[in-house]
């Protein structure tokens, strides 16, 4: 099984990471691409463009014009460790095994603005740029067109190598945009966590992004391989529900918040 999610807003550079053997991401060339036109931006115009504060574009200004090659130990970090949001809140990836990291380097994938996809132990460089910034590039308005089909022959390759049964899609709508279903060579299957509010179910931001954390930890530590596996999910309190699943969806349900 391979499992995609989001990558994080918020990270963290300051922790020293575990000691591992750290790999470099794939795309790093589109990448390199993708820093020459941000450099070209002033901070007002990448405050305008991503939307975020004065102070925020200044530091990300700062942290385009730093951006070099090659990554190493140094000047990067490994992408598992780096990032620091609610999904990895829920993965926890500094309490996992030597052997569950082995395992997420192989069956987890991070999908990225400015990276495309990362591998858990992939080094990057600290930067902000979501995947649904109107940037626009030699390819296009945006980043899906800067992207075009490059995201979902990575991660065709990777579900060819596994003999994956599936894509486990564990991001946000606006990361997944990148990937393209219907060029994949293996079936995604997608999953939601609903939270019980005001007599309903409800899917509650903060709470399905840190569960989606919890099921690529529970998938890597479980080794889980067939979709079947997945229903017995229940980590945080959720409860696989068969009345709202589909083929291509799991649904999980959880009446009280666990802690």
């Amino acid at each position: 099984m391979l499992m995609v999610v989001s990558p994080a807003k918020d990270l963290d550079y300051q922790t020293p990471a575990p000691d591992f053997a750290c790999s470099q991401p794939d795309l790093l060339n589109h990448s390199a691409e993708l820093i020459e036109i941000c450099r070209t931006l002033t901070p007002l115009q990448l405050s305008e463009l991503m939307h975020i504060s004065d102070k925020l574009a200044g530091l990300n200004a700062a942290r385009f014009t730093q951006w070099q090659l090659p990554f190493t130990p140094d000047n990067a970090k490994a992408a598992l460790f780096a990032f620091n949001g609610d999904v990895y809140q829920g993965l926890d990836a500094t309490s996992l095994t030597a052997g569950d990291v082995q395992y997420a380097q192989q069956h987890l994938r991070i999908l990225s603005g400015l990276y495309g996809v990362l591998k858990p132990l992939d080094l990057m460089q600290p930067y902000r740029l979501e995947m649904g910034t109107a940037l626009a590039n030699g390819r296009g308005a945006n980043l899906y067109q800067f992207w075009g089909d490059i995201v979902t022959e990575q991660l065709n390759q990777q579900l060819e190598q596994l003999k994956a049964p599936v894509l486990l899609d564990l991001a946000s709508q606006e990361y997944f945009k990148v990937v393209k279903p219907k060029l994949l060579a293996r079936p995604v299957l997608s999953v939601q966590f609903k939270d019980y509010k005001n007599g309903d179910y409800k899917i509650i931001s903060f709470f399905a992004k840190k569960a989606r954390g919890l099921m690529a930890r529970y998938v890597i530590q479980q080794r889980v391989q067939e979709v079947e596996a997945l229903k017995d999910f229940n980590l945080g309190g959720y409860q696989f529900s068969s009345a709202d699943s589909s083929p291509t969806q799991l649904v999980f349900l959880r009446k009280d918040v666990v802690a």
